[in-house]
């Protein structure tokens, strides 16, 4: 039996490696289940999470990125009061920081759909029906993963960072959108591994702060649409 419960969880301002250890248990204590119910002939349902966060500065490489696109040393680090991390999703390096909603999918995909590339797809739309209740016209870019803003003055800037791991149908990592984000902090890295396109937040886009509380709400029942989600 499919479970579309899924459990909000907000951590507010929370330490990078604080957040990774706490999906890390949720996705081991998930995975139990899964096998424990193979094992034995079970039905324990799987429980499926939504984890939304905002962390301290720091940059996260993926496990296909390459190093050299992070531009700073470890004095340059310390200096920006930014940590870096190797970590298992997919992607290559991106930034964290304070005033970006961070939103990771500790899902079952068993409870929904077993479609990795319909996942990502249903994640972007999520942001981009967001972008659009403030009046930014998301899109996608092809050959890359996340949400783009484009027109012909400007160009393509990458709004929302998106990258994920799955295992066994449960995924861990999952999206961050550059709200109020302090953007200098992207000129210390080659985004994503993309050297000829900008970053932008909806500060930026909109010449104003948003509540990010707000903005979150509006994500989380996108995606509850979107999955059909019961929200708890």
């Amino acid at each position: 039996m499919q479970n579309k419960k899924v459990k909000i969880i907000d951590l507010g301002l929370i330490d990078y490696q604080e957040a990774w250890d706490y999906q890390e248990k949720l996705f081991a204590e998930t995975v139990e289940i899964k096998l424990n119910n193979r094992k034995n002939d079970l039905g324990y349902p799987t429980p499926n999470f939504l984890i939304i966060c905002q962390h301290p500065h720091v940059y996260t490489l993926g496990k296909s990125g390459n190093e050299e696109h992070l531009l700073l040393d470890e004095k340059g680090l310390k200096d920006k009061n930014a940590n870096f991390y190797k970590i298992n999703r997919g992607g290559d390096i991106t930034y964290h920081g304070p005033g970006q909603l961070v939103v990771y999918p500790i899902l079952d995909l068993d409870n929904f759909f077993t479609d990795i590339h319909k996942f990502l797809r249903f994640l972007e739309e999520a942001v981009m029906l967001t972008l659009e209740k403030y009046g930014i016209i998301g899109n996608r870019v092809e050959g890359f993963t996340g949400v783009w803003l484009n027109d012909k003055n400007r160009g393509e800037r990458k709004i929302c960072a998106m990258g994920v791991k799955a295992s066994r149908w449960i995924t861990m990592h999952g999206l961050a959108l550059n709200v109020n984000t302090d953007l200098s902090y992207f000129s210390n890295i080659v985004a994503c591994g993309i050297q000829d396109k900008a970053v932008t937040s909806m500060e930026l886009e909109l010449g104003k702060k948003l509540d990010l509380s707000e903005v979150a709400n509006e994500l989380k029942n996108n995606l509850k649409e979107l999955f059909k989600m019961e929200l708890i």
